[in-house]
């Protein structure tokens, strides 16, 4: 019995995931599935005030991401059409993490166990990184003013999460792909060749067999 490609591109604010989920996306014909930003009411006041607004924000996201999910898992999963996401649900553990006092943290972390227990999780991941100023520099090329109040000792200390984070996934989750692409060396939106690259290197690891489900059979 064949499994379904599910394929999530994660990394930092700005990297180019959505980018390359759209790309991937459009090469294999696969649906995708975008994170909900921009129409998060709190987001704008979290980059004015992370203090104060933290709870708030990482609770949309949550939410919505839940929602997302089931919906992808009823209406593609389930009827055996392949996803790429621009996101993984696990970085709102990444972010709550970094901006949440422990208290809030904690309550947080108890509502995010119930969501998630049962939602699909992906049978690849797509990682990508680069350095902080690589970042900064696509930030401002993107010119989203959501995000002119982004500091850069906040993303500084969220890549780190991203890095911490991505190499505790690989050892609790050995049967989960991992591909990793530096962004400082790579760039798949100006450079086709590079784009070829990432691709070739998705095709080989969906050729090759991933696990979904707990069950581990080649595509």
């Amino acid at each position: 019995m064949e499994i379904l490609p599910f394929i999530t591109v994660e990394g930092p604010i700005g990297i180019g995931k959505t980018s390359l989920a759209k790309a991937i996306a459009n090469h294999f014909h696969y649906h995708l599935l975008k994170e909900i930003v921009d129409e998060n009411p709190f987001l704008g006041k979290f980059y004015e005030n992370i203090d104060e607004w933290s709870f708030q924000t990482e609770m949309f996201f949550l939410c919505n991401r839940y929602k997302q999910l089931e919906d992808i898992e009823k209406h593609y999963l389930q009827k055996t059409k392949p996803v790429v996401a621009d996101y993984h649900i696990f970085k709102n553990l990444i972010f709550a993490k970094r901006t949440l006092q422990e208290k809030e943290y904690q309550k947080y972390l108890k509502i995010y166990n119930i969501l998630t227990s049962d939602v699909p999780h992906p049978n690849i991941v797509i990682y990508l990184s680069a350095s902080l100023e690589t970042v900064m520099k696509r930030i401002e090329m993107r010119g989203r003013d959501i995000e002119r109040n982004i500091s850069e000792d906040y993303l500084g200390r969220l890549s780190k999460d991203y890095e911490e984070f991505m190499t505790s996934f690989e050892d609790t989750h050995p049967h989960v792909p991992v591909l990793r692409f530096n962004g400082d060396q790579l760039d798949f939106v100006k450079n086709k060749a590079d784009l070829e690259f990432i691709l070739e290197a998705l095709s080989s690891t969906i050729t090759e067999g991933v696990q979904y489900h707990g069950t581990s059979q080649k595509i």
